[in-house]
């Protein structure tokens, strides 16, 4: 995509950017996750070392929580991607300040609770947070439209993810801290979401192949941390994330809210992209039919 279209298209949906903001601004409101962990359990690891008979929750639940975590301890990367591709946009630079700001405190939440309920190998953990945030991340996305589809994917799974994680802990405290995580995904999924709808309304023949690209592949941003695929699989058994669950909660709403089924007046290169993405679901949707089947999970 040519850097004068996308520099036209950014200043084109720059007034719904400011409505978005403002919008997010009155919407959220502010929690301390200092008010939320269970201070009162935490005791010395050093005089007493952990062992998994202290852990209170499910082997499937603690590594839900791991895994969404160390997502969440690679906001650095994220930050700079979009920093990246909104450089010459001080509106969208001011959202990523704000919506890193927000997103800051979610590792904070999810690793004291982990540590002071003893719900995980503390070593174990400090070593996997290490090793992820040296391999570090991209999307590799090439330009903000599609990094913006692929926020708006990415946040809308992990809202999904850290809500039904909190869910399997069948823990209250847990429960609240993932759920408070989960609506913060929430706005910020919102802010994502109707950047890409600005964007549609101004140059769909542009937005269309870009969300076709990110729709297509999407991975969630943990394919290159420790033992990704074990604990993935683990979740997806559990029901916290699988692609059925991609296919209900996060492809099918996100089509329908996009209407790009009914978009009209397309060229004929954005009409084959409207096909294109409206066939994804589908494929989805077999995907999971064959990991329910494999596993026993039909429903």
């Amino acid at each position: 995509m040519p850097a004068n279209e996308i520099y036209e298209l950014l200043n084109a949906i720059t007034p719904s950017i400011q409505i978005l903001m403002d919008e997010h601004r009155e919407r959220r409101e502010h929690w301390y996750a200092h008010e939320l962990v269970p201070w009162e359990l935490g005791r010395n690891f050093k005089d007493e070392p952990w062992d998994e008979s202290q852990c209170t929750i499910s082997p499937e639940a603690r590594t839900s929580l791991v895994l969404n975590l160390l997502t969440e301890d690679n906001l650095p990367y994220y930050h700079s991607e979009i920093e990246l591709h909104s450089k010459d946009h001080e509106l969208l630079a001011e959202w990523n300040r704000q919506w890193t700001a927000e997103e800051g405190q979610h590792a904070i939440a999810i690793r004291s609770y982990l540590l002071t309920s003893r719900n995980c190998d503390p070593h174990e953990l400090e070593d996997d947070r290490l090793a992820t945030m040296t391999t570090g991340y991209s999307t590799g996305l090439p330009n903000p439209v599609a990094l913006f589809a692929y926020t708006s994917a990415q946040e809308l799974a992990t809202r999904v993810s850290h809500r039904n994680a909190g869910r399997i802990t069948d823990d209250p405290v847990a429960y609240e801290i993932m759920s408070r995580i989960a609506v913060d995904e929430n706005h910020h999924f919102m802010f994502y979401r109707g950047a890409v709808t600005a964007m549609l309304a101004e140059n769909p023949s542009v937005v269309l192949p870009e969300i076709y690209r990110v729709l297509s592949n999407f991975e969630m941003p943990g394919v290159g941390m420790p033992k990704y695929m074990r604990r993935a699989l683990q979740m997806a058994k559990a029901g916290v994330y699988n692609m059925r669950i991609h296919h209900d909660r996060v492809l099918v709403p996100l089509i329908r809210d996009w209407k790009i089924e009914s978009m009209e007046g397309l060229t004929t290169k954005a009409q084959e992209f409207q096909e294109k993405i409206m066939g994804i679901p589908a494929l989805a949707n077999r995907q999971a039919e064959t990991f329910e089947r494999r596993y026993g999970l039909a429903t």
